[in-house]
């Protein structure tokens, strides 16, 4: 028994009810012995179907096909009671019933089938015993068994026939309508075409009374149904015996859903025909009420659907061998068919699949957000696609269509055409990436202008795609490479090939003079090519090596190697693409090469035309910058100087010219020259201006210049300021703070009408003058204004932390801070920074003197003295000399007010100031001359001599060395008067035409 019930469980859900109702017959027969059994399905008018038998001829069964559900045989009575019952065949009540039944069967046999009556042979066996069969609480059939002569079954047997009842209601609800189609119904169709397809078909109606049980057809439906008119008894027993026994309980489901919900009835099933085969049919009505909605009639149509069957069976079979997994689903998503690749991919058979859930495949569980998906693309009735990942490792796409009975989906095993698709995405991402890199390479040529712009592209470009560690690029000159630049490359190795000779055999010299690329793929490959450099990869580091000549117009000119610190075979792919980088690399060295030696002779003469030194001078200490523009190679005309003139004052020059390239720096080498020549004139500044404007005037239209001119005076301590279109000086004063002076804002040189303006500042001792061009002070992200502010705040915060003490370092950190590093300047700058130091009033002496002949006696007297107080005797007698020279000069040829000034700072200057504008010029006298020769006698005694304009007159100075050389008369003379009277005179010379010099004489002797 449990041998049988365990074979029972085996059977997986979802087979067909007539394979149930036969495993369930098998079983129950043989384990109680029985001579066989039946299974009946309740159907309309209170009648019992028999839809399945085992073991009972047909003969037998015949009268038991249709009985009364209410009658006294064991099915109505097991099926009444609600519980197992035993009828013995030997009882009175058996008897009669079964005979009643079997008159009653024979007389509609002989009806039907035109047969004689049958005799009434008895049953065998001893007796029936019948259990009801249920769905959910409802009584819908009974199974019937035949007991031989074992008479009733014993409790067990009634246990065990227990156990297959519930099998089968379990196994029922879980089979699938057999005679519903899969497939989506089709549109209703409208009256034109219904009643055009009444033409073209036999379509036969029907009307059945559901009180009386009488069943109306035409003659349409009787030929349909393979019915001759004088067999059809009107009763809807006559159309339950040509149903299939697989489709009526589906057919009798749809009749009793129809009633109860007041809808359309409509299903499809098999018949049998007159000849013994099987046909599809379809039959479509509804069902009438009367006034108090009782069901009375149910009026309809049915039509032969063998054809539409047929190629629908058809698809079914297609869909069933098609390459792609298929599953079909209700609206309850349950597995209503499923074909040969769904059953493989799944892991079930099709008899496993039917009837289950779609969420209860364990492929299904494995899937995250699967069930998700679905519902929400049934929901909004749109075709959905996507891939999935099974359990077994496999991509599957999936694809759901809803319909409106159910939803289909596909599935395709798409691992192998997924991975195709990523190995073709990802070569098309790597031929994108490397056109993407070649494209941004080219255009980081394109850019680069020196040499290290162009390695430093290629170590960018060219390194990270291909995973290499270092890059050399080495050009040739003469016989020996030179390296340009490098990447990842120790100093030592850098040495070991820098100026490497040709006639010293090298991979780099074998790629350049077989001018084809020479790759070598690991250490061991080095070594055997190049047994003398064994030991170079192990010091470099690398394994690997990409050389790479540089070939443009024809000529091989250097080397680019490309190198990797571990084992690399280069593709052919990769060895074309680096081969063809080369070229590229090849034509922007080159041009960048040429840019490079015309960069270095245009910052030669750049250096050549700015001042080499700054002189050291006691008016003041400088420092100064000159910082070129981030791009390009033209140089600028930006410049700076300091000019030292007498009188213990200093001109601080800054200035610009317009534009970049060698007119702008030649033009600017003249004005530098203009602006020495004019200042050693001593011509104020506002006329040094006025000079210079007339230079940059006629130079063309298109020369503009600004410049700023300053003379500091270090024994008044006044700055004289005048400017043409250029930014103001900022002073730093001693404590602290920083003003930029109120200048008047003239026009630049070439555009300005003289006269220019003068500003006078005074210069408190150690204040710091900063001079410089617009270049530093403003840019395209940065206004003029915002810039001069941030020079404030550097000058303020150096002389805060004490560092504005050293100038130089002073200049660095302007640099860093205005212009900084990473900082790409459009412009150049120029810059000058000056300390300025006033001359002690204790080193000034000034006196005035009589206009008449004595003053050159008061002049000797008034120097002896001074000189004595500054400890300076040895220089008295040519100080009095000179003195007495300029002073017998101005009494001579010019006029008063005459004034004697000596200045005590590093030399020893002495000044005559008169009120005449008369410059004296030397000459050469001749020998009939008797005056001539004074100014002869002021430049062999003094170092320098001069003359500047005063706003009174003017001021002829003399400067001499605080300590001469003391040498005898054989070298130079160390006395100024014997070197004078050794080197000036000659035959006829004298000096009595000089009234200085008479004086001087006379008053010695």
């Amino acid at each position: 028994m449990n041998a049988r019930l365990a074979l029972l469980s085996t059977v997986a859900p979802g087979v067909a009810e007539s394979e149930v109702f036969r495993l369930a017959l098998h079983h129950a027969v043989g384990e109680l012995g029985a001579l066989g059994g039946m299974v009946h399905l309740r159907g309309p008018m209170s009648a019992l179907r028999l839809v399945s038998a085992a073991g009972l001829p047909s003969g037998l069964t015949r009268p038991w096909e249709i009985i009364d559900e209410e009658g006294p045989l064991a099915p109505a009575r097991a099926l009444h009671e609600g519980n197992g019952v035993w009828v013995p065949l030997s009882s009175t009540e058996a008897t009669e019933a079964t005979k009643a039944t079997k008159a009653a069967e024979a007389a509609e046999t002989a009806k039907t089938d035109g047969m004689a009556d049958s005799p009434a042979a008895g049953w065998p066996g001893t007796g029936l015993a019948a259990l009801p069969l249920h769905s959910g609480d409802r009584s819908t059939g009974a199974l019937t068994v035949l007991m031989g002569d074992g008479g009733e079954p014993s409790p067990g047997h009634w246990e065990f026939l227990r156990a297959v009842t519930a099998w089968t209601e379990d196994r029922m609800v879980q089979a699938p309508p057999p005679a519903e189609p899969w497939l989506p119904a089709q549109p209703e169709q409208n009256g034109e075409r219904l009643r055009q397809a009444l033409k073209e078909l036999s379509v036969g109606s029907w009307d059945w009374n559901i009180r009386t049980g009488e069943l109306i057809w035409d003659e349409a439906s009787l030929e349909l149904y393979g019915i001759r008119p004088e067999h059809f008894t009107g009763k809807v027993d006559s159309w339950m015996r040509i149903v299939h026994p697989d489709d009526l309980a589906a057919a009798l489901a749809a009749t009793d859903r129809a009633i109860r919900s007041g809808g359309v009835y409509e299903t499809e099933y098999r018949v049998r025909r007159p000849d013994g085969t099987w046909g599809w049919t379809q039959a479509r009505g509804r069902v009438t009420y009367d006034d108090n909605g009782e069901p009375q009639r149910m009026i309809g149509v049915g039509w032969d659907s063998n054809e539409p069957r047929s190629a629908r069976d058809a698809l079914g079979r297609a869909l069933r061998h098609m390459s792609d997994g298929f599953l079909a689903m209700d609206d309850d998503w349950r597995i209503t068919f499923a074909n040969l690749e769904a059953e493989r991919t799944l892991g079930f058979s099709e008899a496993e699949l039917i009837g289950r859930l779609l969420w209860d495949l364990p492929a299904a569980e494995q899937v995250p957000g699967l069930e998700i998906r679905c519902r929400q693309a049934a929901a909004a009735e749109k075709s959905v696609s996507f891939d999935v990942r099974l359990p077994n490792g496999r991509l599957c796409h999936l694809r759901l269509v809803p319909g409106p009975d159910g939803r289909t989906i596909y599935f395709t095993d798409v691992t192998e055409k997924r991975r195709l698709e990523e190995e073709r995405r990802c070569a098309e991402r790597a031929a994108a990436e490397r056109a993407t890199r070649i494209a941004a390479l080219t255009t980081a040529l394109a850019k680069a202008t020196t040499s290290k712009d162009v390695v430093h592209a290629v170590a960018r470009g060219v390194l990270p795609p291909f995973e290499a560690t270092g890059l050399v690029v080495q050009a040739v000159e003469g016989d020996r490479l030179h390296t340009v630049g490098s990447v990842g490359y120790p100093d030592d190795v850098l040495a070991l090939l820098d100026g490497r000779e040709r006639t010293r055999s090298s991979p780099l010299w074998d790629a350049i003079l077989s001018g084809a690329p020479l790759f070598i793929s690991s250490p061991q490959e080095f070594a055997a090519r190049y047994p003398e450099l064994a030991c170079l990869p192990a010091r470099a580091g690398k394994q690997a090596w990409a050389l790479l000549p540089l070939t443009a117009s024809g000529h091989t000119f250097g080397i680019c190697a490309v190198t990797f610190d571990h084992p690399r075979r280069l593709t052919d792919e990769e060895r074309t693409l680096l081969t063809a980088t080369s070229a590229l690399v090849a034509q922007a060295l080159e041009r960048a090469r040429l840019f490079d030696a015309e960069h270095t002779r245009s910052r030669e003469l750049q250096r050549s035309l700015l001042p080499r030194d700054l002189p050291d001078l006691p008016a003041c200490t400088a420092a100064a910058r000159y910082l070129p523009a981030g791009q390009g190679m033209d140089v600028g005309g930006d410049w700076y100087d300091i000019i030292p003139l007498s009188g213990g004052q200093v001109a601080l020059v800054v200035g610009d010219v317009m534009g970049h390239g060698l007119p702008e720096a030649a033009t600017m080498g003249r004005l530098r020259t203009a602006v020495h020549t004019l200042a050693d004139l001593e011509l104020p500044p506002d006329e040094i201006m006025s000079h210079l404007n007339d230079i940059v005037g006629a130079m063309g239209e298109e020369s503009y210049v600004t410049c700023l001119y300053a003379l500091y005076d270090s024994t008044t301590r006044v700055c004289t300021i005048s400017r043409a279109g250029h930014p103001p000086p900022a002073l730093l004063h001693p404590d602290g703070t920083v003003v930029f002076p109120s200048l008047s804002a003239d026009p630049p040189l070439g555009a300005a009408a003289p006269p220019f303006e003068t500003t006078e500042i005074p210069v408190p001792e150690g204040s710091v003058l900063a001079l410089y061009t617009d270049g530093l002070v403003e840019s395209s992200k940065r206004e003029m204004d915002e810039g001069m502010a941030a020079l404030a705040d550097v000058l303020r915060a150096s002389h805060a932390d004490g560092t504005a003490a050293d100038l130089e370092h002073l200049c660095e950190r302007v640099t860093s801070a205005l212009l900084p590093a990473d900082h790409q300047a459009a412009d150049d700058a120029a810059f000058l920074l000056a300390r300025l130091h006033a001359l002690p009033t204790s080193h000034i002496a000034s006196w005035p003197l009589p206009d008449d002949p004595r003053a050159a006696g008061l002049a000797r007297a008034l120097i002896r003295d001074q000189l004595a107080a500054w400890g300076l005797q040895a220089l008295t007698a040519t100080t009095e000399l000179l003195a007495s020279e300029l002073v017998g000069n101005v009494i001579r040829h010019a006029r008063g007010p005459l004034r004697l000034r000596l200045l005590h700072g590093a030399d020893l200057i002495c000044e005559v100031f008169d009120g005449s504008l008369t410059m004296p010029r030397i000459r050469r006298a001749t020998e009939t001359d008797e005056g001539g020769r004074g100014l002869q006698l002021v430049s062999a005694l003094s170092q320098r001599w001069g003359t500047r304009y005063t706003p009174t007159g003017k001021c002829i100075w003399t400067e001499q060395a605080l300590h001469p050389p003391e040498q005898g008369h054989d070298g130079a003379a160390a006395d100024p008067l014997e070197r004078m009277f050794l080197g000036m005179a000659g035959p006829g010379d004298d000096f009595d035409g000089d009234l200085d010099a008479l004086t001087f004489w006379d008053q010695e002797l």
